[in-house]
């Protein structure tokens, strides 16, 4: 038996430990995408002392930055293959990936703006099978024909009726509870004055943000045509640009190639937004968003900015989506014009409200996440709630843009 191992052993058994009679929840995370939301999760529990938290980095293709994230939160882990052999009162994931070999029951939490991509292994599908989205799909909430999690939670009343057509099965498990990205954002507009000034915006400057999902499909898939452009088209005293990519983005080729690829950028007004960051304070601040289908444009709709759309992969995209409906309604970039004529036509369009109808797609319990879902977590946990409302502390003021410029080659490790 190893160290690690007796160790773990003994803390079990309450021998090394100084609060004891707690119930142990595992917190299960993937990737670094999946750790930031099931940061506004086990946040509700930390404070609790009648709870222990236990965390665990599972396997997962794009998990390379998770140790890391963990980390500098101030985060130890046990091993996977410890966790799936340990007894615990309940787990916390976002991702599906070997949490059916769990010996404890499972909370999964929804990630991202709803619902946006459809299943990828259409190889799983029976013959006529509709292809849903992956966390409303049987392949993902069945394991042996049984629904694996003992709860799943989702963002908006509308995931339930979705989730009725693909696998009604993991209906008496479904809890709506709302999306703490929508909460976060609607709580820190009003400091958004306050967000531009920590970047380092001027009066009268405008911030545009790229943001990116990943795939080949994604912004950053085809930054090779747009990156020219924002490189002598947009930066300079008016504008100031921020890229703000998926972390699977850096999880995929290393934070260092995808610095390296934008290495050309470093001195020339253009930040990257590293995947760790509070990435709601940036798109608060913008006054114009150029996105693709991911969840990070669709969140974009929450804010003032006025957005202007890459071209997406529509067969790939659930119809009934945020991002979808968002496709049917902003401008969409042109090849054939320059950029900054097309950005400056869709911030004269815009208007306040103007994406209100894709923004309501978000969440159908504004401002109730946190209240929900630990009502979720409490209840299975057999405790009774704290006697005071969840404590959600405001959006941290962002550092300036220039820390965050593209890095040369020869700095920052490999992701």
């Amino acid at each position: 038996m190893s160290v690690i191992t007796t160790r773990t052993a003994l803390i079990e058994q309450g021998r090394w430990l100084t609060v004891q009679d707690c119930k142990r929840v595992l917190v299960v995370v993937h990737t670094v995408t999946f750790a930031q939301r099931l940061r506004e999760v086990f946040g509700l529990l930390e404070a609790d002392l009648r709870v222990q938290l236990v965390f665990t980095a599972a396997p997962h293709a794009f998990g390379s930055g998770v140790p890391q994230y963990l980390h500098d939160l101030g985060i130890t882990t046990v091993p996977w293959e410890e966790a799936l052999h340990s007894e615990f009162d309940l787990a916390l994931a976002a991702g599906s990936r070997g949490v059916h070999e769990l010996r404890t029951p499972v909370v999964r939490v929804s990630h991202g703006a709803s619902h946006i991509k459809l299943l990828t292994d259409t190889g799983l599908l029976a013959p006529g099978e509709p292809r849903a989205p992956g966390m409303l799909s049987r392949q993902h909430l069945l394991h042996d024909g049984r629904v694996g999690p003992a709860a799943i939670t989702y963002a908006h009343e509308r995931d339930l009726v979705e989730l009725a057509r693909s696998c009604p099965e993991a209906l008496p498990f479904a809890h709506v509870v709302g999306d703490p990205c929508v909460d976060r954002i609607m709580a820190g507009m009003p400091r958004r004055e306050r967000y531009r000034r920590a970047l380092g915006v001027a009066p009268g400057q405008r911030l545009v943000t790229v943001t990116s999902t990943w795939g080949p499909t994604s912004t950053f898939g085809r930054i090779d045509a747009l990156l020219p452009q924002l490189l002598h088209q947009l930066p300079g005293g008016d504008h100031r640009v921020a890229l703000l990519l998926h972390p699977n983005v850096f999880a995929g080729h290393g934070a260092w190639q995808v610095r390296g690829w934008l290495a050309g950028c470093r001195g020339r007004g253009i930040a990257l937004v590293p995947p760790e960051a509070d990435w709601q304070a940036v798109l608060i601040a913008s006054d114009a968003i150029i996105g693709d289908h991911g969840s990070l444009t669709a969140y974009g709709t929450l804010t003032d900015a006025a957005l202007l759309l890459t071209p997406g992969p529509r067969r790939e995209i659930s119809a009934y989506s945020p991002a979808a409906r968002l496709a049917a309604t902003a401008p969409t970039v042109s090849p054939a014009h320059p950029l900054a004529e097309q950005l400056d036509y869709a911030v004269r369009k815009f208007r306040p409200g103007q994406y209100d109808e894709v923004a309501a797609l978000l969440s159908s319990a504004p401002g109730q996440f946190h209240r929900r879902m630990r009502a979720v977590v409490y209840r299975l946990l057999g405790l009774g709630e704290p006697a005071r409302p969840p404590v959600v502390p405001p959006l941290p003021l962002p550092p300036p843009l220039e820390r965050w410029e593209a890095a040369p080659t020869d700095t920052g490790a490999a992701g």
